[in-house]
């Protein structure tokens, strides 16, 4: 895993791929495909605040640089990162140490905005679009366990869109729902979380 040294010297050289590639080797961010379109300084960014966050450091320069750099490439039209699992990544990056703000609003409205009537999100930043199980799985894997997350969606929906297509999932979406039933089990509704704490375990 990489040290604040090596976090801020990667970030300042700008090599947005490596220190992605670095930050998520050993983690499950780092089997995911995130949408590279808008470059990996974004989704670098967020993962460099969730590192400095497990390391206790927040205090330093490099942080605040971070999340001004997040804060930045917000879209001010619609409030996301690009597409949801990119917000998501951002989102859980910023509500790290319970961050709250504007912009943590913002993101979490987009995602809301975003969300089926089934309960998931697609994969693009696109209503109409069908909802993608493996893109839904991975934000609530990031955000399951946030409690202005499952305010702000329908938390419910999604973990009970799982819990009925839990076999229908391909090995990807399965193996991820896997990771994130594990956090959301706990915070979905009663009738709900028993049928998730079945099929997860």
């Amino acid at each position: 895993m990489l040290t604040v040294r090596q976090i801020d010297r990667f970030w300042n050289e700008r090599q947005y791929e490596k220190l992605f590639g670095a930050l998520t080797e050993f983690r499950p961010e780092g089997a995911f495909r995130v949408s590279i379109d808008g470059g990996r300084a974004v989704p670098a960014a967020a993962m460099a605040l969730i590192r400095l966050e497990e390391l206790s450091q927040a205090h330093v320069p490099l942080y605040g640089r971070l999340v001004r750099a997040l804060l930045a490439s917000q879209n001010h039209n619609d409030g996301g990162w690009g597409d949801p699992v990119v917000t998501a990544l951002c989102l859980r990056a910023l509500m790290n140490g319970r961050g709250h703000g504007v912009a943590v609003e913002r993101g979490l409205d987009f995602l809301a905005e975003l969300q089926k009537p089934e309960g998931i999100w697609p994969d693009v930043p696109i209503r109409r679009m069908a909802g993608d199980a493996y893109a839904s799985a991975f934000i609530l894997y990031q955000l399951g366990d946030k409690s202005l997350f499952r305010q702000a969606v329908r938390f419910d929906d999604a973990v009970e869109w799982f819990t009925r297509n839990d076999r229908k999932l391909d090995a990807e979406s399965r193996r991820w729902w896997g990771h994130a039933g594990t956090r959301c089990r706990m915070w979905a509704a009663p009738g709900v979380s028993s049928n998730v704490l079945e099929l997860v375990n």
